[in-house]
């Protein structure tokens, strides 16, 4: 028994299209009524939705175009009588699209000239079906809207309601035993409390990410007036806020000479190019950039020759337990080693052991960050261990990490 290429295409949408969400549902709907128009021979496929005063056309597929019918527009059938059960007049058939519990959507409805003029009962089951897996995909497109705008509404709360903190990791000169700069992490209020990855998330997921970055940067920038000239700050950035040109505005009026930047997502390659292009006048005027995740995989590295950053960060991964592993120490010292040669600053994050601390400075890395040196602080923490940038001699200018070592 041979199908036909309309029975193939419908099977289709029936079999391998049939979980709810999986796929964008305006394709998927509208390929999925072409397969059915043809496996019905008729001229018109379209799903419409009960609105005040009528009902919408919301999906739609015509075999040619059809004056006042169109995606958007008004149905211009009367439904009435679909009810709950088939109505059919010649090649017009229409059956209800209803949610679960059944509450109704809308109509599903088929129409056009058919040449032997009859639909056949196995053609109202087809629809019957076809309507029952098309109100599975819009519920679950329905649901989906509606966690999108809650998550909106959440992720613009936070941007609008300054609902957000930071808490700031110290960088150390170890050699020097002060305070060079800190990273500053973000901290989100809310209950149940989520990880800034969850909250950067749902703002890309809802076309917020530029926007929650900005304000971010923005919220961050109010610490440099608290924190001595000489301290930068680093900052966690996508490269979004960047080729959306919004850098330039969140940092003007700043002294770029104290930001350090942080892309922490790889970005395609097209993207670096436009990247450089927007970051060259930031860094001719003393914005620095660095990659915060050298010796984490083969990306990092691409990163690194794309990027051309001012300062590579050792990734912890690389730098926990280096002391005691051969393999470990051989790596970091040929990122260390490539680094000198490229002019970059060498950082070591994610310090944890004195014996860490002292193989690192062993091998030339002076400034480094992690739970050994200091783990993040308030801001007016912060402010009190740049106080304690003292003269090498005073005890208190030193952590006792790097005074042991």
């Amino acid at each position: 028994m041979s199908i036909a290429p309309g029975d193939l295409m419908l099977l289709n949408f029936l079999v391998e299209d049939k979980k709810p969400g999986a796929v964008a549902m305006e394709p998927l709907l509208g390929r999925a009524l072409r397969a059915l128009r043809a496996y019905l021979a008729v001229d018109i496929a379209y799903i419409s939705e009960d609105v005040e005063g009528g009902s919408v056309i919301r999906h739609l597929d015509t075999r040619s175009e059809y004056p006042g019918l169109y995606s958007g527009g008004r149905d211009p059938f009367d439904h009435a009588a679909c009810g709950r059960s088939e109505s059919k007049a010649g090649a017009h058939l229409c059956v209800p699209v209803e949610l679960e519990g059944g509450a109704r959507y809308g109509t599903l409805v088929c129409a056009g000239p058919r040449a032997d003029a009859v639909l056949h009962p196995r053609d109202v089951s087809m629809v019957r079906v076809f309507a029952e897996l098309a109100a599975e995909h819009i519920e679950a497109d329905i649901h989906s809207r509606a966690r999108a705008a809650e998550t909106a509404a959440s992720v613009q709360d936070v941007i609008d309601r300054d609902g957000v903190s930071f808490l700031y990791q110290p960088v150390y000169d170890v050699n020097r035993a002060s305070v060079v700069g800190f990273e500053a992490l973000a901290r989100f209020a809310g209950t149940p409390p989520r990880g800034p990855a969850v909250w950067f998330a749902d703002a890309a997921r809802v076309g917020l990410e530029v926007a929650l970055e900005a304000r971010l940067i923005a919220k961050a920038i109010e610490s440099f007036e608290r924190l001595p000239p000489s301290v930068y700050i680093g900052f966690n950035v996508s490269p979004n806020i960047i080729v959306n040109g919004q850098l330039e505005n969140a940092f003007a009026g700043v002294a770029l000479g104290r930001i350090v930047l942080e892309i922490n997502e790889h970005p395609t390659i097209r993207q670096y190019d436009e990247i450089a292009k927007v970051l060259r006048p930031l860094r001719d005027q003393g914005l620095r950039i660095s990659v915060d995740d050298a010796g984490g995989g083969v990306e990092s590295f691409r990163h690194i020759l794309q990027l051309k950053p001012d300062i590579i960060k050792l990734h912890m991964s690389l730098v926990r337990g280096l002391n005691a592993d051969a393999a470990r120490s051989a790596l970091a010292a040929a990122l260390i080693q490539f680094g000198r040669e490229q002019r970059c600053e060498l950082v070591a994050e994610g310090v944890e052991t004195a014996a860490e601390l002292s193989k690192l400075k062993a091998m030339g890395v002076v400034k480094m960050q992690g739970y050994l040196l200091g783990r993040p602080v308030t801001l007016e923490a912060a402010c009190a261990l740049c106080e304690r940038n003292l003269p090498r001699k005073s005890p208190v200018a030193r952590p006792a990490a790097i005074a042991a070592s």
